[in-house]
């Protein structure tokens, strides 16, 4: 089912998508669309739109359950994930595939942003919980913040499969001053997509590429609300 689903292209339409139901504390958000403006939002899948256009407020939460389909790294991603550990561990640490995986999409309620929380089941031992907070803030407009000060400014575009998350830069806060992380420390290009599929599936896609080092890690996980 799996693979079949990763290769069906959604159907694409040009009108947005019914405003998101004010229940359960779920409201209409216009800020993903904002940041992309009308003409690269219009080209998105409905389902992508309405997905985007969800804003949970007051201890609610948007839940996607899944599983990891793919997940490679190289020996320089491997380690890099390690590293990463004291900020929150922001990356995959293992390669499994078949594991159950699941997003929670909560607010963030002293930013006005919004917490992910991943979860992402293993062979062995407890699952790999990573979490980390979009803000709409700074130069670029949003941010996602990992922990420890460290953060990833973002950028935005979309096509008619999916909408894109790009590493602008990489920076770390310390108090009220602000470091921008020269691009020899920067771990490379980052990528997030959410390509849409068919039947309220879509696929989670993380890739990290580095100048020298080539791919240092690629997942891909398909999920369902």
């Amino acid at each position: 089912m799996f693979a079949a689903l990763l290769n069906r292209l959604p159907e694409t339409g040009e009108t947005d998508p019914p405003p998101v139901p004010a229940r359960d504390n779920v409201t209409r958000d216009l800020r993903f669309r904002a940041l992309l403006g009308h003409a690269a939002w219009s080209t998105l899948p409905s389902a992508v739109r309405e997905r985007f256009s969800k804003r949970p407020t007051g201890g609610t939460a948007v839940v996607y359950r899944g599983e990891v389909v793919e997940c490679r790294m190289n020996r320089a991603g491997w380690l890099l994930a390690r590293l990463c550990l004291p900020i929150g561990g922001p990356l995959p640490l293992h390669r499994d595939i078949g594991a159950p995986a699941v997003v929670t999409v909560t607010e963030d309620a002293a930013t006005g942003g919004q917490f992910w929380t991943r979860v992402y089941g293993r062979a062995r031992g407890f699952p790999q919980v990573i979490h980390s907070s979009k803000r709409f803030t700074g130069p670029t407009g949003l941010e996602e913040y990992l922990g420890r000060g460290f953060g990833i400014a973002l950028t935005v575009s979309a096509d008619p499969r999916a909408l894109h998350f790009h590493s602008d830069h990489y920076f770390v806060s310390l108090g009220r001053v602000r470091l921008r992380l020269p691009r020899f420390l920067a771990p490379g290009a980052l990528t997030i997509s959410h390509v849409d599929h068919t039947d309220g599936w879509f696929a989670f896609v993380l890739s990290l590429r580095h100048p020298l080092l080539g791919v240092l890690m690629h997942q891909t996980c398909l999920f369902h609300e």
